[in-house]
């Protein structure tokens, strides 16, 4: 199977969750925790991974917490991948390609590297701030459902 593994995904709530929030606001990892329903051990993990890419910024102290270290609208799913799991691979030969000695003439590994190259671009186009505004709005949506469609819709 070719995916995202479960860290992947909550690094990707964790950035959706800061970016919600008011530029330079910070959140702390219990809140994170909770509201994304992240086991706390995973928030550590995951708000050190993010900061060593430089997507996250962490203060220390009583006022301190987590933030974006750039705006939402910098920061993409792709970024946020790469952070987590490295760069995008479909088949060892479109990362290596000297191993592979039909690699300069082989359809399949160019049918992997342009597949490759367009998910790349279509996880790029989707930035943090759009999703937010996603977000928000599909909870607006779910507010003024009744209740008994909102317990199906979740």
């Amino acid at each position: 199977m070719i995916g995202i593994n479960r860290q992947t995904d909550y690094a990707a709530r964790l950035i959706l969750y800061l970016a919600s929030k008011e530029p330079e606001e910070r959140a702390t990892a219990q809140s994170i925790a909770k509201y994304e329903l992240i086991p706390p051990a995973f928030v550590r993990r995951i708000v050190t991974r993010l900061s060593n890419a430089g997507l996250l910024k962490t203060t220390k102290g009583r006022t301190g917490g987590i933030e974006l270290a750039r705006p939402a609208s910098k920061i993409s799913l792709l970024d946020v991948i790469e952070a987590i799991e490295g760069p995008l691979v479909l088949n060892e030969c479109t990362e290596n390609p000297e191993i592979c000695p039909f690699s300069d003439f082989c359809p399949v590994h160019k049918a992997f590297e342009e597949a490759r190259a367009s998910l790349e671009a279509q996880l790029r186009s989707y930035t943090f701030d759009k999703l937010a505004e996603d977000e928000k709005a599909a909870l607006e949506l779910l507010a003024h459902k009744p209740p008994a469609e909102v317990s199906n819709a979740v």
